[in-house]
């Protein structure tokens, strides 16, 4: 008999997925260039739909459109799920209605919902015409939920079977369906107001005998999730208590729907690349973007910085005397701004996750920020005495390297202050925390740098 192999031991090529995504774009463009329909197509077949969005993503908008022109009734509709939510209204539009409705009636529901909310209401009309009837009345119950809900998130196709059935009549029941979800996990367990009792995963299922029932084998301590929640909640609530499904339910606890791993993580994936974005003060711009596009996102945030960078200038112009009579402020001032900028920068990225992960409560919050303004005087202590040695030995001048140190000092503890303070306190206000919190935060340690340096010079030099 054979030794066992371990995964790992199994020689997988180096970087095989940016050799499978290059083969494809090069087929497609190659394709394109020949504009040749068969060759097309014939690339779509080992392809997943994810490498095919990948590289529409890529090519260029002119290229796009001969994509779309020569694959016309072969178009593989299973890729505008998986396109940037701009490209794919770009993409839409070119698309014949009539190929959209069969592929919205063969999506899962919720990919069908995902699509169709994202056409325009003509378009949108005439592709939930041509669906059966209990699939549009499906599709438009989830529109009528919040965007970014955990009703638009849920797909409705869910096996649910009473408390009393036995094990094998679950099976069986499931083996006479054409119409089970394509991937589920778990079997939920309604009353007969189709509330949810419980839920049976597949592996207890299968490991169970026929006579035994349900409710037998049913746990109870599944999470309900309300139509209604966020998709930030969701996704947080499937990693806090490590679910793979779990069901939803409407405003009167019935259950509409299920949500799985796939989609709770997409969440959670969407939510964090949000907040990178909006903690650079960018807005929810993608590759294919315009110029135009991309310029009307950056320049508020943009506007707001030269805002703030006046606001420290200004404070800079009420020593303008100081600063002449002894030129090395001028020199020196930058390094505590810079560094107070970039210890502000630190602790509110952590602060921003946390919050977002809800580790921040008002349970721990005084702690948290009692631990950060400890590491901003530590840090700050260590930086002070490295650069005030280095500027008492540059410049020969004791005073200055110890004003130098105390305003390093100071602005470190405020920056992370600032850092965890700030973003606090905009979630109060109900406002997305990453939303603005880069921009006040530089502007308080510009503001406190120069202030404390300037200051202090002021006081102990002149």
């Amino acid at each position: 008999m054979s030794e066992p192999v371990s995964v790992s031991e199994i020689d997988h090529p180096e970087d095989s997925k940016p050799i499978v995504a290059a083969s494809l774009a090069d087929r497609i463009s190659n394709a394109i260039d020949d504009d040749n329909r068969a060759a097309l197509i014939g690339s779509f077949d080992d392809a997943h739909p994810a490498d095919i969005a990948d590289v529409l993503e890529q090519i260029s908008a002119s290229e796009r459109d001969d994509f779309i022109r020569l694959a016309d009734q072969d178009f593989p509709v299973d890729v505008l799920p998986e396109l940037e939510e701009g490209l794919r209204d770009e993409i839409l539009p070119l698309i014949d209605p009539k190929l959209l409705a069969d592929a919205v009636g063969e999506m899962d529901s919720d990919d069908a919902v995902y699509l169709v909310e994202s056409l325009d209401d003509d378009l949108k009309e005439d592709v939930l015409s041509s669906l059966t009837a209990s699939d549009r009345i499906g599709i438009e119950r989830s529109l009528e939920y919040p965007e970014y809900s955990a009703g638009r998130m849920m797909q409705r196709d869910v096996v649910v079977v009473p408390p009393f059935w036995t094990v094998g009549q679950t099976i069986d029941m499931m083996r006479a369906r054409e119409d089970l979800p394509e991937e589920f996990y778990e079997i939920v367990v309604t009353d007969p107001g189709h509330k949810p009792l419980g839920t049976v995963p597949l592996s207890r299922l299968m490991a169970s005998r026929r006579p035994v029932i349900m409710d037998a084998i049913m746990g109870d301590d599944f999470r309900v999730i309300d139509a209604n929640d966020t998709q930030e909640d969701v996704g947080y609530v499937f990693n806090q208590y490590h679910l793979v499904s779990a069901p939803v339910v409407d405003e009167s606890g019935r259950l509409a729907g299920v949500i799985t791993i796939d989609d709770a993580m997409q969440a959670l994936d969407d939510e964090t690349e949000e907040d990178l974005l909006r903690l650079g003060g960018v807005g929810d711009e993608e590759l294919t973007d315009s110029v135009v596009e991309i310029a009307k996102q950056r320049l508020p945030w943009l506007a707001v910085n030269l805002l703030t960078a006046v606001i420290a200038s200004a404070v800079i112009a009420q020593f303008d005397a100081v600063i002449e009579s002894i030129v090395a402020l001028a020199i020196l001032m930058t390094i505590v701004a810079s560094m107070g900028g970039n210890a502000g920068t630190q602790t509110l990225t952590v602060a921003v996750r946390a919050l977002a992960t809800k580790d921040i409560t008002t349970t721990n919050a005084m702690r948290i920020i009692s631990r950060e303004a400890a590491v901003g005087l530590v840090n700050g202590i260590v930086f002070a005495v490295v650069m005030g040695t280095l500027t008492w030995a540059w410049y020969g001048d004791p005073a200055l390297g110890g004003v130098l140190g105390a305003a390093m000092i100071i602005n470190m503890i405020v920056a992370a202050l600032a850092g965890i303070l700030i973003p606090i306190w905009l979630e109060k206000l109900g406002a997305d925390p990453a939303l603005a919190s880069a921009v006040f935060v530089t502007t308080v340690t510009d503001v406190v740098g120069f202030l404390a340096f300037l200051g202090l010079a002021a006081l102990v030099l002149l």
